[in-house]
């Protein structure tokens, strides 16, 4: 056996390929080999809808003009996304429904690559071409192999030998193997019994096609009144651009059965029904969901992320709450007997989704972030939340961060055994405020069994089961104190 140094260099030179890789979208390499195939190509969409569902998901509804022949023909869907979902597709002619039938439908999904056309052409001769000195100057080689395994490495029969290893700059090959295809592509048997125009609508579901909902709170200086603008952001990787579509979003959380695609398949026929019924506003009810409808056509590029104003919101009233949370475990300082233990401040600005605050529409799940004006007139970041999805008319409380000026020192003063399922506890909680101006801290209190308040330093209201709550006023460089004593049977 002849050795010959190793290369692990591969480069694919094919006109057939270089005519895919320099127009993608205006070639078909498994309909090249397939002559009497319809190619179906970007170039015949005359309409295009895409529904996202805010969970990896979107329903794409793709309506393309063909010329089929009468009878039997073989119909390919090209440039569709690489994530299809074969079991949801659903097709149909506008033109006239009852008379093209679908006899077969395949989703053809070997892609063309350097690594699989080789894996094609085992048992195959291959051109291969290396550089080689002669006279001082490089010329290219042409030697004619047999591949005999591609595993890892390409195995070659060159004359009457075995080689390995083998250091080509690039292998030539005479055609593309019929089962190898450029694109995912929709392959249809069909039987046209009707005229020779249709106008064909393909729907089916893609997956890596995501939105969500992105929201900015800027409050003025006196955390009073705010402006709220939320923005839409669709994620598409779904392998395919969708251009000129028609865009339409569904928030809330759908019910998907993943190993049942006949699940997937009922879902999709819903979600038609939802791109059918087209309003002239943005926003709609749509079953338990709500969809919003961007009422000018749009184009989601392959990989690309694109933001869309969703909502705008002037003066809206907003109110800043202090809330000190008090956990099971604050019964006693266990690291240092004695100590107060200290609770955390957090901060929090609340807000009512309705008509009179200036906004009273559905708001999808998101991330709202906070920012505040400063004394120069710039503006800061002053923390984030999530949201859940949220009605019209309900309340919207956004946690920003921890208090910085005010401190909430809390000790348990007392704790008396009355019997052997009943106790007394005292406690203390001491509330500093740092600030210039005066503040109101709303404490809750976990209390366990069956309690009940004795006294309190401040009113109490019962909030639950197994909780108290109070509201302490706390004046500017100034020191509150709750005091409280419940009587808990177990």
């Amino acid at each position: 056996m002849r050795a010959y140094r190793k290369s692990w260099v591969i480069v694919v030179a094919v006109a057939a390929v270089s005519t895919w890789f320099g127009q993608r979208g205006s070639t078909n390499v498994a309909a090249q080999n397939a002559p009497d195939a319809v190619v179906a190509t970007l170039r015949d969409q005359v309409d295009l809808a895409v529904t996202v569902y805010n969970s990896n998901i979107a329903l794409v509804r793709d309506v393309r003009q063909v010329s089929l022949p009468s009878g039997t023909a073989q119909l390919h869907l090209a440039d569709i996304a690489a994530t299809v979902n074969p079991a949801s597709v659903h097709f149909r002619s506008l033109t006239e429904p009852a008379r093209l039938d679908v006899l077969e439908q395949n989703y053809q999904f070997d892609l063309l690559d350097p690594q699989r056309l080789l894996r094609k052409y085992v048992g195959r001769d291959v051109k291969l071409l290396r550089p080689r000195q002669q006279g001082g100057t490089t010329v290219q080689e042409e030697v004619t192999a047999r591949l005999l395994a591609y595993n890892d490495a390409p195995v070659w029969q060159i004359n009457n030998e075995i080689v390995t290893g083998f250091q080509a700059e690039q292998y030539r090959f005479p055609e593309i193997p019929d089962n190898l295809h450029s694109r995912p592509t929709l392959v249809w048997q069909l039987a046209n019994q009707g005229q020779a125009r249709h106008r064909i609508e393909t729907s089916y579901l893609a997956g890596n096609m995501n939105w969500n909902a992105d929201y900015v709170l800027t409050v003025g200086r006196d955390d009073a009144r705010a402006d709220l603008d939320g923005w839409v952001t669709v994620q598409n990787t779904s392998g395919t651009s969708y251009r000129n579509t028609r865009l339409q979003l569904v928030a809330g959380d759908l019910n998907r059965v993943r190993s049942d695609m006949k699940a997937e398949a009922d879902m999709l026929r819903v979600a038609q029904s939802a791109v059918a019924r087209e309003q002239a506003f943005a926003r709609e009810a749509f079953s338990e969901y709500h969809l919003y409808s961007l009422e000018r056509r749009t184009t989601l590029g392959e990989n690309e992320t694109k933001q869309i104003s969703m909502l705008n919101g002037t003066g809206v009233p907003v109110r800043k709450v202090f809330v000190v949370n008090g956990q099971q475990y604050y019964y006693r300082n266990r690291q240092q007997p004695g100590t107060p233990i200290r609770d955390a401040v957090r901060v929090f600005y609340n807000l009512r989704n309705d008509d009179a605050s200036g906004l009273g529409i559905p708001m999808p799940a998101g991330v709202v972030r906070v920012y505040q004006a400063d004394s120069r007139g710039g503006v800061q970041f002053a923390g984030e939340d999530r949201i859940v999805h949220t009605p019209k008319d309900e309340n919207l409380s956004l946690q920003i961060g921890t208090a910085f000026d005010i401190i909430c020192d809390r000790r348990q003063t007392e704790f008396t055994r009355i019997a052997d399922n009943i106790f007394e506890m005292a406690y203390e909680l001491r509330l500093r405020n740092h600030k210039t101006s005066a503040i109101t801290v709303e404490v809750n209190e976990p209390l366990a069994g069956d309690w009940q308040m004795l006294s309190s330093s401040h009113a109490s209201r019962k909030t639950d089961a197994f909780a108290a709550q109070f509201q302490v006023p706390v004046a500017a460089s100034e020191e509150s104190i709750l005091r409280y004593r419940v009587r808990v049977r177990y």
